[in-house]
């Protein structure tokens, strides 16, 4: 393939949008090229335990090259996938459409009838990404199930549709989803470490699916390619199409660095990565036009991440997360499993915290003084702890949202990071009572003791894995950074396809949605043959 030539599409990200891109773009005769962030792995080189770090975590300047990037910001904690395939290889599979209040929402309630118009493209991301009933529940979602019976909410008790093969364990038979056309699959063994990454290959990444059509169509997928700058080619609305700059991300200045042209261009990044890259951008100039609306409206999807740990006992097996339920009309929760080889995230864990009118870290003393063993364990004994956990995940789909800005590092005034920050609207939950009241009853039910995510009782921030928003549909600019054809306002052939155009909390798990709102963005975009005379960009 000639790469001199400028690409018709480049896709900034591998995730579940630009996997959509991708597969789409390809589909309709566009000449695609994917940049991503980090890694190629395949099955056989994911590493069996998170003890190795080098491969399962993501920090390329100390070397660590891994799917899974832990981001500590002031008043948030945000876990997300790095690699080919994105979130894909790490998330927990599960596909739930989001609670009524996200349609309805006003940041663009008014500018389409959104569960009409996403009703088709939920069905074909359902289908692309093999979404199956889990066929069976294990010991902790029995435990969730009894405990909401208790509670009055066991009606809402449901197994969950996730992205995994269900075919006989451990056996590898041809592509079952489409039509022989896919690649092989092999039938899921329960040994839960579906967030570790899969070693079996039931896991339904987007590598099996999205990607390696758009792959087998001709598309150019390009891993340790960092995009650090995005100006249109001869400056102006990008009318004459973009300079995309890439580098090795372990590179360090200015080594390393390449640039790729494109007519059009669309970023994927995820939330963090897009929203980064944009204001990046905003700031030096190069694309100036951006709304003053990028970085506001960052949903963290209310969450609030605890657990049961019960030493000496089992509680690993299954798929990531089998079921859910409602412990309220509004908060979502559900039961999740690392497998067995996960104790180097121990450390995340500590007692379970209350919460009051007072700081939240004083309340975390308080409880580790109580508790002092079970405190100094989670911190210094890891062993054994994913086998005994039964994780609590509470999502909300309330009207709450943070601010990400671009500020100097205090270390090093030349450079600049993302610092999140409260604003003046309702902020994310750190505590849930009812939440807490739930994990406490799993304990008693279980065997365990409850406990609280660390960083989120001492620093009192949020915690989440599902950061949205940020990039935000919106009516006008002053709305808004996108249009609800996911262009971008001000500039010509410029969209954002992933978690930062998602304008609302979704209250469940979001992957369905990022990818069914990509769907329904790249069914606007004509074929290339009829692409002379369309209208592709914003006024």
């Amino acid at each position: 393939m000639d790469d001199t030539r400028p690409w018709d599409f480049i896709i900034i990200g591998s995730g579940f949008g630009g996997s959509v891109a991708a597969h789409r773009l390809t589909q309709k005769g566009y000449r695609v090229c994917v940049l991503e962030m980090g890694e190629r792995r395949e099955t056989e080189d994911i590493p069996r335990t998170n003890w190795n770090l080098r491969k399962s975590l993501w920090a390329p300047r100390l070397g660590l090259r891994g799917m899974l990037s832990i981001v500590v910001l002031k008043d948030a904690v945000i876990f997300r996938g790095i690699g080919v395939g994105g979130g894909s290889q790490v998330y927990a599979n599960v596909h739930l459409e989001p609670l009524p209040p996200f349609y309805s929402d006003a940041k663009w309630s008014g500018l389409a009838d959104w569960r009409a118009e996403l009703a088709p493209c939920y069905a074909e991301a359902r289908r692309m990404l093999g979404s199956a009933e889990v066929p069976k529940i294990f010991p902790s979602d029995e435990a969730l199930r009894d405990e909401l019976t208790a509670l009055g909410r066991g009606h809402t008790f449901k197994k969950h549709t996730v992205g995994v093969f269900f075919g006989p364990e451990g056996e590898t038979v041809p592509d079952p989803y489409f039509g022989g056309d896919g690649p092989p699959r092999t039938g899921c063994t329960y040994c839960g470490s579906c967030m570790l990454g899969c070693r079996v290959g039931a896991k339904n990444t987007l590598r099996t699916n999205y990607l390696y059509f758009a792959e087998k169509a001709g598309a150019r997928i390009v891993p340790n390619r960092e995009v650090v700058d995005l100006r249109p080619a001869g400056g102006g609305d990008g009318g004459h199409g973009y300079e995309v700059v890439s580098r090795c991300p372990k590179a360090f200045g200015a080594r390393d660095r390449r640039v790729d042209t494109a007519r059009q261009v669309i970023i994927a990044a995820g939330a963090l990565g897009t929203v980064r890259l944009l204001a990046d951008c905003k700031r030096r100039g190069a694309l100036p036009a951006l709304s003053d609306e990028l970085g506001n409206f960052v949903r963290t999807n209310s969450e609030s991440i605890q657990g049961v740990t019960a030493r000496g006992k089992d509680y690993s097996g299954g798929v990531a997360i089998t079921s859910g339920g409602f412990v309220d009309e509004q908060t979502h929760v559900e039961v999740f499993r690392y497998g067995q080889h996960a104790d180097a995230l121990s450390w995340l864990s500590t007692v379970q915290v209350g919460g009051g009118t007072l700081p939240r870290p004083l309340y975390f003393l308080a409880a580790a003084m109580r508790h002092p063993g079970v405190a100094l364990k989670q911190l210094f004994w890891p062993f054994g702890w994913s086998r005994g956990l039964a994780g609590v995940l509470a999502m909300q789909a309330t009207d709450t949202s943070m601010r990400l800005r671009l500020k100097r590092r205090w270390y090093w005034p030349r450079s600049f990071a993302l610092s999140s920050e409260w604003g003046d609207r309702q902020r994310p939950p750190t505590f849930m009572p009812a939440v807490n009241e739930l994990t406490a009853r799993l304990a008693t039910r279980l065997g365990g003791y409850p406990g609280s995510i660390l960083p989120e009782v001492l620093l009192n921030t949020t915690t989440t894995a599902h950061v949205l928003g940020g990039a935000s549909i919106g009516a006008g600019p002053d709305r808004g950074v996108i249009d609800q054809r996911h262009r971008v306002f001000g500039y010509r052939g410029l969209y954002v396809v992933d978690g930062s155009a998602v304008p609302a909390n979704l209250g469940v798990n979001p992957s369905l949605t990022i990818t069914a709102m990509a769907e329904r963005a790249m069914s606007l975009i004509p074929p290339r043959e009829q692409e002379k005379g369309a209208t592709l960009f914003t006024e």
